[in-house]
């Protein structure tokens, strides 16, 4: 059985929050699971105490029994010190394509042509 540690949504439409669970990765989103770990709100301002709520030592035990945590509540445990995370970088992904560099080249040129004395 593979067991995450994800995220359950709650509350209304347009009015998001979430649960941190433990939950076999085969059950719904917002089906069955094992055990409730916290609460996340993430409407809260980002230095409300209560934005996240959460047993440390309950997840700890759960990632010491290899529960694997998702993306995103890898980076809440990460806020609380429970988790190191690695940070993502992809410096090609922000990069321009083709046609973009070759336009900028071609502006970059026409501009240095602009500044050029007539002379």
């Amino acid at each position: 059985m593979s067991l995450k540690i994800r995220l359950s949504r709650w509350g209304a439409k347009k009015r998001p929050f979430y649960r941190v669970v433990v939950a076999d990765s085969r059950m719904p989103r917002d089906g069955r699971f094992i055990e409730r770990l916290g609460t996340y709100d993430p409407l809260k301002p980002k230095d409300a105490k209560d934005r996240l709520v959460l047993d440390v030592e309950k997840a700890k035990g759960w990632l010491a029994k290899g529960a694997q945590p998702t993306d995103r509540v890898l980076r809440l445990l990460d806020e609380l010190d429970v988790v190191k995370r690695e940070p993502r970088v992809n410096p090609t992904k922000a990069q321009p394509r083709k046609k973009a560099q070759e336009r900028a080249a071609a502006a970059a040129a026409a501009a240095d042509k602009a500044a050029q004395p007539a002379g």
